[in-house]
Order: structure tokens, then sequence, then C-alpha cells
């Protein structure tokens, strides 16, 4: 599925759903544009994974938003352990 297993913060989470919400997609629409499951997208939406780089340009392009956008730098760092 492109994605790696960490624990990432709410605002993170929020920044792909209200992006999805915003674009007007529900989460089987958004998931067939981007060719994965529908339970890699709540996943994501959840928390419980964070998608490859890859997987990020594609959800970014498909919603019309930049990665950063979807996610937040600084928050990245706080959940990563990076300074």
């Amino acid at each position: 599925m492109g994605y790696n297993r960490i624990i990432m913060s709410t605002s993170l989470i929020n920044g792909i759903q209200d992006c999805r919400l915003k674009a007007g997609l529900t989460q089987i629409e958004l998931a067939e544009r981007i060719n994965v499951s529908r339970q890699t997208i709540i996943s994501i939406e959840k928390g419980t994974c964070v998608p490859s780089v890859v997987l990020a340009l594609r959800l970014a392009k498909v919603l019309g938003c930049t990665v950063e956008k979807l996610f937040n730098e600084s928050d990245c760092k706080r959940v990563c352990g990076v300074e």
C-alpha cells in the first residue's frame, strides 16, 4: 500500500480529511482516484499510518492542495522527534 505505520497528531489527520471534504469527495472516491483501498484512506485519516511520498503527492494532486497543507511540518517534526 505504500505507507509506514506511525502515530500522527490530530492536526495531521484533520488536514487530509478537511481537504477531502472541501474537494467534495468520499473516502471511497478518493481511494479510487489514487488507486488504494478505502481502508488505506481511513487509516491515513485516523493517523494509524503515514502515506509514502508518492502517495502523499497523489493525495495532494487529487485534493487540489499542497503536501505541506496535508502534513504540517512542525507537527511532523514533533511526531518524529526532530527539532
